[in-house]
């Protein structure tokens, strides 16, 4: 009877301890068409320790986000990278992803982006890549709110685009 708990008691370690150490990692990105505005407005939620992760290996090591640093490099950083891994077509033309800022809410920054001067969308195409050069078991969810149509759909880094037509 000692024995059997010894080993039942051993089995719950191992596997707790993988529980532990698993993790993953993901983002989600919510992108909306304002037609009355002409905009496209995204946000895009990832998740701190991440995020840190990446900057301090790209940019600066001693970067802690959230952490009332320097704000305005931090920024500077955020919208470097981002906007060098998240692409936009619309109706088969690139466009301009602007970088509006960022905030911290818990353990995730969130990062908002504007595309201006938009008319109307008859095709959409996202590239995001954002994580995948640090993570490679990396997620993108990412959801659209285009034409009163809802879409979403999973990036990954052997398939970091996602395509819709209306």
């Amino acid at each position: 009877m000692k024995f059997l708990k010894i080993i039942l008691a051993v089995a719950l370690i191992s596997s707790l301890a993988f529980t532990a150490v698993h993790k993953y990692y993901v983002s989600i990105t919510k992108i909306e068409y304002v037609k009355e505005k002409k905009s496209v407005q995204i946000i895009t939620r990832i998740f701190i320790d991440d995020f840190e992760r990446l900057l301090r290996e790209r940019y600066d090591d001693t970067i802690i986000l959230a952490s009332n640093q320097d704000e305005t490099q931090i920024d500077r950083y955020i919208e470097k990278y981002v906007l060098s891994r998240f692409k936009i077509s619309i109706n088969g033309k690139l466009v301009s992803v602007q970088f509006i800022g960022k905030e911290y809410d818990e353990d995730v920054v969130q990062c908002y982006l504007e595309v201006e001067n938009i008319e109307a969308i008859k095709s959409f195409e996202i590239e995001n890549k954002i994580l995948f050069d640090v993570f490679s078991d990396q997620k993108n969810i990412v959801r659209t709110h285009i034409n009163g149509k809802h879409k979403s759909f999973i990036l990954i880094p052997e398939k970091h685009k996602g395509m819709l037509n209306f």
